[in-house]
């Protein structure tokens, strides 16, 4: 069977312009549900486009469990909400396998009752109130997109994104995701407070009911979308670019500055750089452009970068956040 031809570069010109059209329409539509927060809408744009998952830190009323669920409405993605309780099994997530009678037979057989993770958008509301041994029956969804259970590996429905929220201030009865499951967010979108003329909105609207989203993208559309964003080109410059902040972040090499080197225990690895890379390939298609610059590296490097990091018990004392360690991560990486 003969391949497909490769996409030609007008084709992709043409793909790239339709891409930016479908943003736009896209945020036209959130925009009827929620009110500010352009820049928490613009990092989950460019992370869905990228194929990634999200972490929203924010405090609870902020809009984001709408959010994800008006996106999944104007993208028309099987959606799946999951509240993570001290109590949840990793079962309740991937599913299980029941003892049913066969009709007729008199015989039972096991039959495997797929659980909420499997559906195209996956929101993990409060993901870190759940322990550990629950969190990571989410490690192998995130990374493969398939389930291992009932002694079979099950693929997932394409796409498949996993959204989770997690409340920053509260501490009691709840459980901080271990490194490796952090790793596996390409971006953490923090939620802030909306500025006074969006709160006043808010506040007017009351408890109105939500406004109609309509469709903007199937499913295989948003797929076709995702796979022209793999292509936009990257140039050495780049590449070269991101090393740079990655090695940075390591205090135990050279490149890292002493006033860094002592609020890092650990730095970013390998793959925080390929998501970094498919992130600023994202933010550069969702604005229309045919190649990365370091530009688009810089505006993500914080929010791709920052959950990643490891900071030392200096940086813990004095209050330094991975937010403030990567501004200064950046500053030490001329531009």
């Amino acid at each position: 069977m003969t391949p497909p031809p490769a996409p030609s570069a007008d084709d992709d010109t043409r793909a790239l312009e339709a891409l930016a059209r479908a943003k736009e329409r896209l945020v036209e539509q959130l925009r009827r549900r929620i009110v500010g927060q352009a820049r928490v809408i613009d990092l989950l744009l460019t992370c869905l486009f990228a194929g990634g998952h999200g972490l929203f830190v924010g405090v609870p009323g902020l809009a984001k469990t709408l959010l994800v669920s008006s996106l999944a409405e104007g993208l028309e993605l099987e959606f799946s909400r999951v509240q993570f309780t001290p109590d949840l099994m990793p079962a309740d997530i991937t599913g299980s396998e029941v003892l049913e009678e066969v009709p007729g037979t008199g015989r039972r057989e096991l039959r495997f009752v797929p659980g909420p993770v499997f559906c195209n958008l996956l929101l993990a509301d409060e993901i870190n109130r759940t322990p550990p041994k629950t969190q990571a029956a989410l490690l192998q969804a995130m990374q493969e997109a398939r389930v291992s259970a009932g002694g079979q590996t099950r693929p997932l429905p394409q796409p498949f994104h996993v959204f989770a929220t997690q409340n920053p201030i509260e501490q009691e009865g709840t459980y901080p995701l271990p490194e490796a499951q952090l790793d596996r967010f390409m971006l953490q979108i923090t939620v802030d407070y909306p500025d006074a003329e969006a709160e006043r909105q808010i506040v007017a609207l009351g408890t109105r009911a939500p406004a109609a989203i309509s469709p903007v993208l199937t499913p295989a559309q948003l797929r076709a979308h995702q796979a022209l964003v793999r292509r936009i080109p990257v140039p050495p410059s780049v590449i070269d670019h991101i090393v740079t902040i990655l090695r940075t972040t390591r205090p135990r090499e050279d490149s890292c500055p002493p006033q860094l080197r002592e609020l890092l225990h650990w730095g970013v690895g390998p793959r925080a750089g390929q998501q970094l890379v498919a992130a600023a390939q994202a933010h550069a298609a969702l604005a229309g452009r045919p190649g990365v610059t370091i530009a688009d590296v810089r505006a993500l490097a914080s929010p791709v970068l920052e959950h990643r990091l490891v900071p030392s018990f200096a940086a813990q004392s004095r209050g330094v956040s991975g937010g403030e360690i990567m501004a200064r991560v950046l500053k030490a990486v001329p531009a």
